[in-house]
């Protein structure tokens, strides 16, 4: 297959709502769309080896429901995509299905689409803090029967709290989390603390923000702790039995970034003893299917991955997958990198111009 253009390798869907930016970009790139059954891992591996969609210079995935058939991309899959692949632009702010690091390694930048979804996580946090905070779970079921309404009147105010003047702990102050700590200390008047594997002193002034190192020593000091980042430094569950011993007791705990990163049975067994008193889970470690012992829970607000589901978050999931495609494909600096440090550093000193 020869082209005078870039070749962009569109998988998933049809772009829905982008249309004037799609067409700019078709007329700057050959595009081209392997069809669902392409895209099944054996049929998708066998045509990278047969080159089937030539030497192309970039992966485009717009949605998040689509362009996964293929499965996880691994060191498998990464090795059969030719060396002209510059960058991988995906919907969706998680990339724990795509290995970075191997993507990196082979001078590929991965950019996630966090930022476009960013708003309407965030919302959602807030959502989920002022559940755990105000028992919304029991509150909003309590009225299906007179006694269970009766029950939840008389009994649940006590149980209940305002979220203002409460410690929100926050691991990871990316653009969700430093949007849920701007909402939450505005709205609320919450004291924000926050674990990052980097500092952002810029960031702290204006929220009033403590910043910790030590992830154990905030979890110690925290009311609520909200978990919003996209993916563990090491690969590991940042949430478990031995992490759950260090967080306050009486404290709640929510999960807006990726259910893999938090043990389901460590936070029923919390749960049970009263280590936290409130969970707000959109993730799940193994979703669809929800721990048994989490459902039925009064303390429990379990949505079913719907932080980021918005028809605003779609939209700029396309646009923003586009714009990182095109900056590196002219020679510019992509917008949302997640793994430029794993970049050998020629092309890593050239990605950050």
């Amino acid at each position: 297959m020869s082209t005078s253009k870039p070749i962009v390798l569109h998988i998933g869907d049809p772009i829905a709502w982008n249309h004037v930016q799609y067409e700019t970009f078709s007329s700057k790139f050959t595009v081209i769309r392997p069809s669902t059954e392409e895209r099944q891992r054996p049929a998708f591996i066998q045509a990278l080896r047969e080159k089937r969609w030539g030497e192309f210079s970039a992966i485009f995935r717009p949605f998040w429901n689509t362009g996964g058939e293929m499965g996880m991309w691994d060191e498998e899959l990464i090795k059969e995509v030719p060396e002209s692949c510059r960058v991988f632009a995906s919907a969706g702010a998680g990339f724990d299905w795509a290995d970075v690091k191997i993507l990196g390694e082979r001078g590929i930048i991965y950019c996630n689409s966090a930022a476009a979804s960013s708003e309407s996580v965030a919302d959602f946090a807030i959502f989920l803090i002022l559940a755990t905070f105000r028992n919304l779970q029991w509150c909003t079921t309590a009225s299906l029967t007179p006694s269970t309404f009766t029950d939840c009147h008389t009994n649940a105010a006590i149980l209940s709290h305002n979220p203002r003047g409460h410690t929100l702990g926050i691991i990871g102050l990316g653009n969700i989390g430093h949007l849920l700590a701007q909402k939450a200390f505005s709205a609320f008047g919450m004291t924000i603390h926050y674990h990052d594997i980097i500092r952002k002193p810029t960031l702290e002034g204006p929220l009033d923000a403590t910043y910790h190192a030590d992830l154990n020593a905030m979890l110690a000091l925290s009311d609520c702790v909200v978990l919003a980042t996209p993916a563990s430094p090491d690969g590991r569950q940042l949430i478990d039995g031995e992490r759950i011993k260090h967080f306050k007791i009486g404290s709640r705990f929510i999960n807006i970034a990726r259910g893999s990163l938090v043990s389901s049975t460590a936070l029923a067994d919390a749960l049970d003893a009263g280590i936290l008193i409130g969970c707000g889970l959109d993730v799940h470690e193994h979703e669809p299917a929800i721990d048994p012992r989490l459902i039925g829970r009064r303390n429990v607000t379990l949505t079913a991955h719907n932080a980021g589901g918005t028809l605003d978050t779609h939209i700029g999931f396309e646009s923003l997958s586009m714009k990182n495609i095109t900056a590196v494909l002219t020679g510019q600096a992509p917008l949302t990198p997640v793994n430029l440090h794993f970049l050998p550093s020629a092309l890593k000193e050239k990605a950050s111009l």
